[in-house]
């Protein structure tokens, strides 16, 4: 039998990754930035929400926006429009973003006078809740169109975030979704999770995320 090497690739990619993440994460306490990765499916309000966060927090913090897209500008250029500093991400096909793709967006961004950089990641439940991008926190935005039942589909990206938004909340007489089920599915996987039912639509529960996400920002930034 022939001798040869096995090289368990997933492991050390993560391995990798892990490592470039805390170093970016340093690096970011150190220069008084705090980094959130912003997570969902597409079509859950993501962009909506932001453009709320940033119209609630632009008078205390200076925001700075990382866009991340396989292949499109739209949510940039949207951003943009709001005064706040903002950048395209192009994946190039890549349903992610890892530490290191993170740090290029960080470098273009130019955070030496940003307090709040979010980067809103790629619309998905799967890729981006495996790869550590050297967020401080990690929020997440579950819409109620798609579903109580998300968290049982999608373990992993529920356990990993620190905040869950449930977006959309103005239609919940319309769709069949049982907000405290959900919450009780959450809290199984991740029982620290903060959950905020909002209406990024209405403005519902915005302020309550206001108010989180700028006391984290604060207290990262002593």
């Amino acid at each position: 039998m022939s001798d040869f090497k096995v090289i368990e690739i997933k492991k050390s990619v993560f391995e990798d990754n892990d490592k470039e993440a805390d170093k970016l994460r340093a690096e970011l306490k150190a220069d008084k930035t705090f980094l959130l990765n912003l997570m969902s499916s597409p079509g859950s309000g993501k962009t909506t929400t932001l453009l709320r966060t940033i119209e609630a927090l632009k008078d205390d913090l200076r925001i700075g926006i990382m866009e991340a897209d396989i292949d499109s500008d739209v949510d940039a250029d949207t951003v943009a429009k709001t005064g706040v500093k903002a950048i395209q991400i192009h994946t190039g096909g890549m349903c992610h973003l890892d530490a290191g793709m993170t740090r290029q967006g960080i470098e273009s961004l130019e955070t030496a006078d940003v307090e709040l950089a979010i980067l809103e990641n790629v619309g998905n439940l799967v890729c981006p809740a495996e790869f550590d991008t050297g967020a401080v926190k990690n929020a997440m935005i579950l819409s109620v169109p798609e579903g109580d039942d998300k968290p049982l589909k999608y373990p992993l990206m529920f356990s990993i975030c620190d905040v869950l938004l449930i977006n959309k909340i103005d239609v919940l007489p319309y769709f069949d979704f049982d907000i405290e089920a959900c919450r009780e599915r959450v809290k199984k996987l991740n029982p620290n999770i903060k959950i905020i039912p909002i209406s990024s639509r209405t403005g519902e529960g915005i302020e309550e995320w206001a108010d989180w996400l700028r006391a984290q920002t604060v207290e990262w930034n002593q």
